[in-house]
């Protein structure tokens, strides 16, 4: 890398300290009273479809996302492009499940996934596992997006030891801290909405311009090497890449509105109604995310990685400099600093709803159930903005000083982790007939089997299953949910044939799941 791009790094300042503004105006944006829980951690429930959308989008494709995607095509190849069937395929669970989630919640004043547990099933133990899935997977996630932010910082020129390297981002996580504890979850939404606008811009001149400089998509298709086009065909006795890419892409989209920001984002819609159109509308996302992938094509075409301006960066970074590498080659530095901020505001975003999702999960489930069961609503409220602050202060610790490939890792598991609690949230959304110590000990199994699984496939994401000497390579986390699905139906068939415990009684009814 050569000397600051001075240019990219004025623009991005600018945006930068726009959006800090926006984050502590949005204080006085539907204004509420902020030290009820409900009105800092949920917005006061007040979200239109309109602001849902760019708030439960910025919430899902992350700073990370824009980086990961396109490196994953650029390393990898045709493997990365599962990120689209995955996220087609969980819009129509967000459809059926989550406005069913959404009115009970509303109806009884839940505001985390582990709240409807505890009231729909009435064990504290079990709510306990949620809520403790929900905070230890969403850590690494939180710390994941500052992935983003140090390699535009780094692609701008900024480098160095010690504090000088780190101040930028310290710098950009005190900004963080401040605006997320002065206005809760209105700032991350009103922020969103300038994010996901030069996400648009950026993705969609990246790929009419980029494509015009390299003479077309035939030549950049010709110049990626045939194996990254395609997924290698099956072998004898296996499903290869096939298996392993078709249960990545299911479990994936069933596990992504089980994790505690995406449910705080569906939480604070003003009506089921508004969740169904986004569940509608979201995909326009989808679209970006394709064009994001191909972006990694582009910059194998591009040459960037043989580029001796760049190779520092790569020496850094690895692959995932290789969208900073191509916007850096491809377009004036003014546009890169639009791009690179967009990719800097677009971890913001979700760290800021991920902080909050943990603080609620915290203060609702752990401090309130076991600590202080009487508190007072402000004290409530400040419990979670206190907490909100050690969760970004842990995730910044863990970014500066634990080598990033365990970021990476933890949130691997984190996916095996939180796809446990499906049978609990989702289909409890459905039924109460699952003992809920049953489903108690198929997410201790399923979490403990999904952990081994991964650590033995050296935490790749597939895990290669042999049944009857047939390999069936899979995602780990599928895997282990039809574990834990079906140790929670025996269990409960067990217990409910022993009648060993009392039924407790569920706090909603039929008439609380619908308008």
């Amino acid at each position: 890398m050569q000397g600051v791009n001075w240019v990219a790094l004025i623009v991005f300042i600018v945006l930068f300290g726009f959006i800090t503004w926006l984050g502590f105006a949005a204080a006085r944006w539907r204004k509420g009273d902020l030290d009820l829980l409900h009105e800092w951690g949920l917005g006061g429930r007040r979200f239109g479809t309109v602001v849902t959308w760019f708030l439960v989008g910025g919430d899902l494709y992350t700073a990370y996302t824009f980086i990961a995607v396109p490196a994953l095509a650029f390393g990898a190849g045709a493997v990365a492009f599962f990120a689209v069937p995955y996220t087609i395929v969980m819009y129509p669970i967000l459809f059926l499940v989550f406005p069913r989630l959404w009115y009970v919640c509303h109806k009884h004043g839940y505001i985390t996934a582990a709240d409807f547990v505890r009231g729909r099933f009435g064990n504290r133990w079990l709510a306990l596992a949620i809520t403790i899935t929900g905070i230890v997977a969403t850590m690494p996630y939180i710390a994941l997006q500052l992935v983003g932010i140090q390699v535009v910082i780094g692609a701008m020129g900024i480098s160095g030891t010690g504090l000088a390297a780190d101040l930028p981002l310290l710098i950009a996580f005190a900004i963080l801290a401040a605006f997320t504890y002065s206005s809760g979850l209105r700032a991350p939404a009103s922020i969103a909405i300038v994010k996901d606008i030069l996400i648009y811009i950026t993705a969609i001149a990246a790929v009419v311009i980029i494509p015009a400089q390299l003479g077309g998509f035939g030549k950049i298709f010709a110049a990626v090497p045939a194996d990254k086009l395609l997924l290698a065909p099956p072998g004898a006795n296996t499903t290869g890449a096939y298996g392993a890419y078709a249960t990545l892409a299911l479990g994936s989209a069933l596990a992504l509105f089980l994790y505690p920001h995406s449910m705080t984002g569906i939480l604070s819609a003003n009506s089921g109604r508004a969740i169904r159109k986004n569940a509608a509308l979201l995909p326009g996302y989808t679209f970006v995310l394709g064009l994001l992938a191909l972006i990694g094509f582009f910059a194998i075409a591009a040459g960037v990685k043989g580029m001796p301006e760049f190779a520092a960066g790569f020496k850094q970074f690895g692959n995932n400099f290789a969208v900073p590498a191509l916007l850096l080659h491809s377009f004036p530095a003014w546009f890169v600093g639009v791009a690179f901020a967009a990719i800097g505001i677009g971890a913001l975003v979700p760290a800021a709803i991920m902080s909050i999702a943990a603080a609620n999960l915290y203060t609702r489930n752990i401090h309130r159930e076991f600590i202080n069961k009487n508190p007072t609503d402000k004290q409530e409220a400040q419990m979670a903005k206190w907490v909100s602050l050690i969760v970004k202060v842990g995730a910044l610790a863990f970014i500066l000083f634990v080598p990033t490939k365990f970021a990476i890792y933890l949130q691997l598991l984190g996916g095996i982790w939180i796809i446990q609690t499906l049978p609990t949230v989702m289909l409890g959304a459905y039924t109460r007939w699952f003992n809920p110590w049953a489903l108690l000990i198929g997410w201790a199994v399923g979490t403990y089997a999904g952990t081994a699984m991964a650590i033995s496939a050296e935490l790749k994401p597939a895990y290669p299953l042999t049944i009857g000497g047939y390999s069936l390579p899979g995602y780990t986390a599928f895997y282990t949910l039809i574990l834990n699905l079906v140790l929670a139906v025996i269990f409960t068939l067990v217990f409910n044939a022993l009648k060993s415990r009392a039924p407790v009684a569920d706090e909603t009814g039929a008439a609380d799941y619908h308008a």
